[in-house]
């Protein structure tokens, strides 16, 4: 198969990059585009699997189960983000929220990553995507940079009308990881969740989540974690945030 690069001409974001290669494409001749990171890895039979799910009524975009180059699962479905699951992330974390119920944005359930189904939106690492909601969505946002772009287009997919379709049987390896020990990737990780949820919700509902995501990093840097200290100074200092990718 042809490879085409396509040179954006500096490090504009993950989004940038996507809107770039699906510019160059002529979609009048495609079904569906790949987004792919350059870390992750196609196992045999993935692609076949993603393709037939676009298939099911209504669904825009398909997601694989995503695991470690060791074949450890990670938990790449999330749901919609909200000021109740900020606020509990903040005060028990993470994970311990996503086991009891809905509570946790990301979702842990083992029996959920074995059948496939929709969910709100998902890690953004490999999708695949239908030409038909490409059209409809529109591009992606490059605002963002890196982190939460998928988030927001997969959350407008769903304002639109289109599904997200998990199916485990299309498996991708992943390395990933960085926003974990990068204080500079951490800090805008964390103040993208906060402009993407700025965008979608109120000003009451959105002083909300900004006060408890402060309060969880706030928490967590008082505990000697060097990225929750990046990430509060980015929250609570917006001339400190990062303004352009390293070239």
């Amino acid at each position: 198969m042809p490879v085409r690069p396509v040179q954006v001409g500096r490090n504009a974001g993950y989004a940038a990059a996507i809107n770039a290669g699906i510019a160059a494409l002529d979609l009048a001749e495609l079904d569906a585009v790949l987004v792919l990171n350059p870390d992750c890895r196609l196992r045999p039979g993935a692609l076949a699997a993603l393709r037939a799910a676009l298939d099911r009524p209504g669904t825009g975009i398909a997601v694989p189960r995503l695991v470690g180059t060791d074949g450890v699962l990670h938990h790449s479905l999330r749901r919609t983000p909200a000021v109740r699951r900020a606020l509990a992330e903040a005060l028990i974390g993470g994970r311990l929220a996503a086991r009891i119920g809905t509570l946790g944005e990301m979702v842990t359930d083992p029996e959920r990553y074995e059948r496939p189904g929709p969910a709100d939106w998902a890690t953004g690492a490999a999708m695949l995507l239908s030409v038909e909601a490409i059209r409809r969505i529109g591009p992606w946002d490059e605002s963002f940079l890196l982190y939460s772009e998928e988030t927001d287009y997969a959350l407008r997919a769903g304002d639109a009308g289109w599904s997200l379709w998990y199916d485990p049987s299309a498996v991708v390896e992943h390395i990933g990881g960085e926003a974990k020990t990068s204080p500079m990737l951490a800090a805008l990780l964390t103040v993208n969740r906060v402009r993407l949820f700025r965008r979608r919700r109120g000003r009451v509902a959105s002083a909300g989540f900004y006060l408890a995501v402060l309060l969880g990093e706030a928490m967590r840097a008082a505990a000697g974690r060097r990225t929750a200290r990046a990430s509060v100074v980015a929250l609570l200092r917006p001339s400190r945030r990062l303004r352009a990718l390293p070239g």
